[in-house]
């Protein structure tokens, strides 16, 4: 494997260096008075961190717009994101499958990659990782860019700052040390993080989020998740644990959680418990999530209902964050949003209902988002680690 040596540091070395990179990343092209206005720095402030930026060329001067009139003594030229400077890897752990990216410095997918595992065993698990980190580094030599991160995203608790996963139900795995032993056997620097947490970086940086001070993205399938921007951070909580919506108790006499709790919107709304809740509504025996999904499209009035329920305690656990938080936007995404024209309007109703006041305003809308895009989250962190890593 290769060694970090091979990485190089960003060289935006201040807050208000990668504060300036981040907001051109995000809403670029910029012109530095722009730049100026958006982060509220000081026009020497943004002349004094572009300088080094262009000069390493992370970022670009866009010198072919003609209706620009240059003012006197500052270029009046946009500056953008060399997307194309920069590589980075993402992976996305599954109980059974690992889903890999190669993205540019703007996030854009060059590459994509399913493994499947046959093992949830960490060594193992590290080992798929390994060899599809490989499979990618050696797609990057054709580019011609060096990677410079690998972002690892995992459902459950993990704590991102110790790079390390505390428990993680669906794979089984308590008190991993994921960052420090990818690390080792990769040889690049590695981010761990909370896969729905990592989607909400995305989304905030290159999605439906840019922009946006306050939001949320509400994930929908094997799990019920959600990522939090406050104030313009991902929050993460004290001890990594936050947003917890699925396990928010909406119906005491509801169906057993695994979390130990009752009537968890995840019990009731999550893919097995749909499933679930459709054999024994039914008397159908099916066995997945789509085998569900199509008996409920064939108009099974059972199957139905229960997917009307479990809209309704989606929709109630996005008014609770709505009430708490009050967010601009919520953005629904997952796998769960193949079955969306069936509990749509429960939703809606429901977060109508049990959002207070103005709360009721805030904006939810839907974004379908295929497999790689938690990959895509994935290298995301990364992005944002190698761009942040000096300006603590």
């Amino acid at each position: 494997m290769r060694s970090t040596s091979l990485t190089e540091a960003f060289p935006a070395h201040t807050p208000a260096a990668s504060q300036i990179f981040t907001t051109v990343l995000s809403h670029g092209p910029l012109t530095r008075s722009e730049i100026a206005g958006r982060t509220r720095l000081s026009a020497a402030a943004v002349t004094k961190a572009v300088r080094p930026l262009i000069e390493s060329g992370y970022l670009l001067e866009d010198v072919d717009e003609d209706a620009r009139q240059p003012s006197l003594g500052r270029p009046a030229n946009p500056v953008l994101v060399d997307g194309g400077r920069a590589l980075f890897i993402g992976v996305k752990v599954t109980g059974d499958e690992l889903i890999a990216v190669l993205t540019d410095l703007c996030c854009r997918i060059r590459v994509a990659r399913h493994v499947s595992l046959t093992s949830r065993d960490p060594r193992s698990v590290l080992a798929s990782i390994a060899g599809l980190v490989q499979e990618l580094l050696t797609e990057a030599d054709g580019f011609g860019v060096r990677v410079q991160g690998l972002g690892i995203s995992v459902s459950g608790d993990v704590d991102r700052a110790a790079g390390a996963v505390r428990y993680s139900p669906f794979l089984e795995w308590r008190d991993v040390a994921l960052a420090e032993l990818a690390a080792m056997t990769t040889g690049l620097p590695v981010t761990v993080d909370n896969d729905v947490r990592a989607l909400t970086v995305a989304e905030q940086w290159f999605g439906a989020g840019v922009g946006l001070s306050d939001f949320a993205v509400v994930t929908v399938g094997a799990g019920i998740g959600c990522g939090l921007v406050v104030h313009g951070r991902v929050v993460a909580g004290a001890n990594g644990v936050a947003g917890e919506i699925g396990h928010v108790a909406i119906d005491p006499a509801g169906p057993l959680c695994h979390c130990g709790n009752r009537g968890c919107v995840e019990a009731i709304a999550a893919d097995s418990a749909i499933v679930a809740a459709v054999r024994e509504v039914t008397g159908v025996p099916v066995t997945d999530a789509a085998e569900a999904l199509e008996l409920a499209h064939g108009g099974d009035p059972g199957a139905r209902e229960v997917y009307a329920r479990a809209g309704e305690a989606i929709g109630r656990g996005i008014a609770t964050v709505a009430n708490l938080l009050g967010p601009e936007r919520v953005i629904i995404s997952g796998e769960g949003l193949a079955a969306y024209d069936l509990f749509a309007e429960q939703i809606r109703d429901a977060f109508t209902a049990a959002a207070f006041g103005s709360a009721a305003r805030c904006d939810v809308r839907t974004h379908p988002l295929p497999f790689e895009e938690w990959a895509r989250g994935a290298a995301a962190t990364a992005i944002q680690s190698f761009i942040t890593a000096d300006t603590h």
